[in-house]
């Protein structure tokens, strides 16, 4: 468990499970569990089968942050859809809260590659509560995301961000190596 008992994103100190107080850089593994703003406490945890209702709040929270509540609450799936998505090894869904709300969240995918035996992991959608941003919310979800990339011996995370949306290109340039490629989506019918 860590709690921030600094509010400077570069560095912050933090108490190990065994007492001990460690400094801890960007760029280097953080601790999981507990982050502390300046007004509230936000614990930080994957979702495992079962977590029905936090997988809404998730879905919720995506469509009021987005701005497309249609999409993410108009027609949930069912109790039984988010539990074998839930249960499927290849889906991975973070989330921040504090307290019952959840405020920032991940849902990721991991992607098995054919050429070697190794896995990416492609960050479908991330997101934090208009209330709740510029806390390092999104930063200290993606750090929660490596080790579980590791366990899965993925090489990389990647993700997509809209050439109109500053905030999350900032973001990911802090974090990774930008890559310009082209996205096309082809229709199905």
């Amino acid at each position: 468990m860590c709690v921030i008992r600094e509010t400077s994103y570069e560095a912050f100190s933090c108490a190990s499970p065994l007492g001990k107080s460690a400094k801890v850089a960007m760029g280097r593994e953080r601790p999981q569990g507990i982050w502390m703003t300046a007004q509230t406490a936000i614990g930080i945890h994957q979702l495992l089968p079962g977590e029905i209702a936090p997988f809404r709040g998730m879905l919720s929270m995506f469509g009021a942050a987005f701005d497309d509540r249609p999409t993410y609450e108009a027609a949930q799936p069912s109790d039984a859809y988010i539990q074998d998505l839930l249960s499927d090894n290849t889906f991975i869904a973070v989330v921040a809260r504090a307290g019952d709300e959840i405020v920032g969240a991940i849902a990721a995918y991991e992607l098995k590659k054919f050429e070697r035996e190794r896995s990416e992991i492609y960050i479908f959608d991330l997101a934090v509560a208009e209330a709740y941003r510029r806390r390092g919310i999104a930063t200290a979800l993606i750090e929660h995301l490596k080790p579980i990339a590791r366990t899965r011996d993925a090489y990389v995370i990647y993700v997509q961000a809209d050439y109109v949306d500053p905030p999350a290109i900032a973001l990911y340039t802090k974090l990774g190596v930008r890559e310009d490629v082209m996205h096309f989506d082809i229709d199905v019918d």
